[in-house]
């Protein structure tokens, strides 16, 4: 094991990722053991780490998750928001959608339901976002069963970014039914908002 433990446990998002991007850029050692107890948290931190140009490797006991995160040999791994911005040069050319619900607009459910669909049916048939930005009730979109699962897909595949809330996907426990887009933290949809992009707000 590592000497270098950064025991995240307990810390709300985005602390852990946090955390590691400080030692990340600052400490010495050539191997970062993180520990944290929810999938989000797991998620968030080794993505983060392998854009940095890190390996990871993970190891579940007892609830917790152990990320073993190895530096690379002979450079020096990004630095903290290098990878974040580059995604985000890579997507500014079209609008970033903050989308809190998975139900458009007051009223019937059923009717939001409905509307919600006819906007991602149109999203489809137009130039793509930058990005989807999903949070609160808005993550039920992204995973399995939901009625607009298709045409997020569709726009993954022409190269909409589509970041998930984590903290909101382990609230409604539904991380495991994540279908469609990345796992993602309060700190890196917030690089988003105050992007380039122009933000539509929806919920």
């Amino acid at each position: 094991m590592s000497d270098n433990v950064l025991d995240c446990r307990g810390l709300a998002c985005p602390q852990p990722v946090i955390e590691t991007k400080k030692n990340l850029e600052t400490g010495t050692e050539k191997t970062i053991l993180v520990i944290v107890d929810n999938a989000a948290a797991r998620e968030n931190v080794a993505r983060f780490a392998k854009n940095a140009g890190c390996t990871v490797e993970v190891k579940e006991k007892e609830g917790c998750y152990y990320l073993t995160v190895t530096k690379p040999d002979g450079e020096a791994p990004a630095k903290a928001g290098d990878a974040e911005d580059e995604q985000s040069s890579e997507t500014a050319l079209g609008a970033v959608y903050f989308i809190t619900t998975n139900s458009l607009g007051q009223g019937s459910p059923d009717l939001g339901e409905v509307l919600m669909k006819s906007l991602m049916v149109t999203l489809t048939q137009q130039a793509p976002p930058a990005s989807v930005l999903l949070l609160n009730t808005g993550v039920y979109m992204a995973v399995e069963g939901s009625p607009v699962l298709e045409q997020l897909q569709k726009l993954a595949e022409t190269g909409t970014e589509i970041l998930v809330c984590g903290t909101c996907l382990n609230y409604y426990k539904i991380i495991e039914k994540l279908a469609v887009g990345i796992v993602s933290n309060m700190a890196e949809i917030n690089s988003r908002l105050n992007g380039p992009c122009k933000v539509i707000s929806i919920g």
